[in-house]
């Protein structure tokens, strides 16, 4: 069965990959905002609905994360995630260092909750490991 789409605009792409319950977003340039909250929100969803424990974030184009968007994230997102069952992450690193650096920090924060989290370079390198657990 083909990934299901469930958000495609210039900004983000989402997508859910019912086989191997895999959620999936590509961020095709800086996305702040509803966006942003928009896509890690119908993400969140996907893990309640499909029971699902994966998530491959390609983030390349991402750029710095805005406080509001920190805060957000922190207060809203995060429980919601790991009450749903979050364990395994899959990260196609961002080219911008400044992203990189919030990455690395949502990855240590993650680690602390239980949730198993590997970077990568290349997409599909991504989604092997993420569909070999």
């Amino acid at each position: 069965m083909a990934a299901m789409t469930i958000i495609d605009n210039p900004n983000i792409t989402l997508w859910f990959h019912p086989e191997t319950k895999i959620v999936h977003h590509q961020i095709h340039k800086y996305t702040s905002g509803s966006l942003l909250r928009d896509a890690l929100t119908k993400g969140a969803e996907l893990l309640e609905k499909h029971q699902a424990c994966k998530w491959l974030s390609d983030d390349r184009l991402s750029g710095p994360v805005a406080p509001e968007d920190k805060d957000w994230n922190a207060v809203n997102w995060v429980p919601r995630v790991i009450k749903a069952g979050w364990k395994y992450w899959a990260i196609v690193t961002p080219d911008k260092v400044v992203a990189q650096m919030n990455l690395r920090r949502l990855q240590e924060e993650f680690a602390r909750s239980g949730v198993t989290v590997k970077t990568f370079t290349d997409p599909e390198a991504a989604m092997h490991w993420l569909t070999s657990l």
